[in-house]
């Protein structure tokens, strides 16, 4: 996967065919630390001990369609290789926490990618699914919660009504440049 945003894509579908009700994505940068960290936590149906110590291998998946899996494997390859660390923690009927760190000055980290494309994609194609989307930045932190937009709205007004979908993305993509100033591209 080329950036970023692609990988948290790809890990929250993975919320979503667990049958998750809330996708908390984190994606945080501390500077000090040289760290850029990443974290999916969802309320799925989650997975045993055997299956998390197996996930990371290519050659499982509980998809039917075909044998390979390698978003969790990509995943964590990448944070590996710049620099970081890749964790996976799962218990059964609670849900599943994963967790890539990178070293942000690496020359391997892979670029950022279209972090509000990928959140609207997300709430658009799942909208009986909450998602929270935190972007910090030095302890700055910008937060977008679609149960607090769904309240606002009010139930008539669906998620996936085109000018909701244009104010998201907007809205995001301003959350995310106003605590960027240059550090991701």
């Amino acid at each position: 996967m080329k950036d970023l945003s692609l990988h948290i894509l790809d890990i929250a579908q993975n919320s979503v065919v667990a049958n998750a009700k809330l996708v908390q994505i984190r994606f945080t940068v501390s500077r000090a630390e040289d760290l850029l960290t990443i974290e999916v936590e969802d309320d799925g149906k989650g997975v045993n001990e055997e299956m998390v110590a197996r996930v990371t291998s290519p050659f499982t998946t509980t998809r039917t369609t075909r044998k390979v899996g390698l978003g969790i494997p990509l995943f964590k390859a990448g944070a590996e290789r710049s620099g970081g660390s890749f964790s996976i923690r799962s218990k059964v009927g609670i849900g599943t926490v994963v967790q890539a760190t990178y070293q942000l000055s690496n020359i391997d980290r892979p670029p950022m990618g279209d972090l509000a494309g990928t959140v609207v994609s997300l709430v658009m194609c799942n909208p009986q699914i909450d998602f929270v989307f935190a972007y910090g930045v030095d302890g700055d932190a910008f937060v977008f919660d679609t149960r607090e937009i769904r309240q606002q709205l009010g139930a008539d007004v669906p998620l996936e009504t085109p000018q909701v979908v244009s104010w998201m993305q907007e809205y995001l993509q301003e959350g995310i440049d106003s605590l960027n100033g240059g550090v991701l591209e």
